[in-house]
């Protein structure tokens, strides 16, 4: 569900920039509160999960379109509302800068669509109410398929306001609303299934993990660092060798694209939509997670296991940086 600039006028653009950037500062306040230095590894982590499951497309079966995991509703289930959407930003950073995934000028937009939906509505009004007297496997698949379903489909009324608001003729509002719903039920229902067989998998190996649950006496199978062991190699098997499996299908609001105006290229004139161009050009060595001018499968993997580091290395960066967790961090 990744925006081009393309679909998003300047003014609209500057106005979702500033609600995500609200939400961020307050979620660094809120982080900051929680002071919880054990969240350091698991948002590097499952940040680079993320990063490395967004690049596998599965096929919706029927349609001629695929989807991927967006991943706001995994991330805060196991961080929180506040680190998951933290966490989130950094991976939708570096595919905008590095690998030319989603327009620069509409980060702000896939932020707010990918993103705070998934670590804000999910998290607060799905899992947390669910998870109250303990997390069983079937409450936890129970919450994350709802909370994918209900924020996918959140985001996808958001793309089709935010191209309304931003004047987008070629997309027609009811049209475009008629095919976005659909598709991203089914991407949702997929993604909340995958969902579910992560955090049961986390359940079981360290079940302290699960945000939001009471605590109890039950004892994981893994230690703490053998559970983000496991998920860290998870990332890279995925990223460098399970994203070559990826559907050549279009995502879902491709498809949709090309279902309303007939194309999902379109093009925007002006300079704020130049100099964004420009930036991604200058910065994207990977452009659609491959070598530029290549059409070999080792772009793909090097993507996938460059990409995934980058996300770790990012967000425990800004961790430390910020000094997120600086007290119990001084303590440990």
């Amino acid at each position: 569900m990744h925006m081009a600039d393309a679909l998003v006028a300047p003014a609209v653009a500057g106005c979702m920039y500033a609600c995500s950037t609200a939400a961020a500062a307050y979620s660094v306040h809120k982080v900051r509160l929680e002071d919880d230095a054990k969240k350091i590894p698991v948002m590097g982590v499952m940040g680079a999960f993320v990063f490395s499951a967004q690049m596998i497309n599965f096929a919706i079966p029927g349609t001629g379109s695929s989807g991927h995991l967006c991943g706001g509703m995994m991330l805060s289930a196991l961080l929180g509302p506040y680190a998951g959407f933290l966490t989130m930003i950094g991976v939708l950073l570096i595919q905008c800068l590095f690998f030319a995934d989603g327009g620069l000028l509409a980060l702000g937009c896939n932020i707010w669509n990918m993103a705070f939906y998934g670590c804000f509505i999910g998290a607060l009004c799905i899992w947390r109410p669910i998870m109250k007297g303990g997390a069983t496997k079937k409450k936890i698949t129970i919450a994350s398929i709802l909370g994918c379903v209900l924020t996918l489909q959140l985001g996808a009324l958001s793309v089709a306001i935010e191209t309304l608001l931003s004047g987008i003729t070629e997309l027609p509002f009811a049209g475009f609303v008629g095919t976005m719903q659909p598709i991203h039920l089914a991407i949702g229902l997929v993604e909340g299934l995958i969902t579910a067989a992560v955090l049961c998998f986390v359940h079981e190996a360290r079940p302290e993990l699960l945000w939001g649950t009471e605590e109890s006496d039950e004892k994981g199978r893994f230690s703490f660092g053998a559970t983000v062991g496991i998920l860290a190699a998870a990332a890279l098997v995925i990223g460098g060798g399970v994203s070559l499996l990826a559907s050549s299908d279009p995502d879902g609001l491709e498809w949709s694209m090309e279902k309303v105006p007939g194309t999902a290229e379109l093009e925007a004139e002006g300079a704020v939509y130049s100099a964004a161009s420009g930036i991604q050009e200058a910065t994207a060595f990977l452009p659609d997670y491959a070598f530029q001018n290549s059409e070999s499968a080792l772009g793909t993997t090097v993507s996938g296991i460059v990409g995934a580091l980058m996300v770790l290395v990012v967000c425990v960066a800004a961790c430390l940086l910020f000094r997120f967790f600086k007290r119990k961090k001084a303590e440990a």
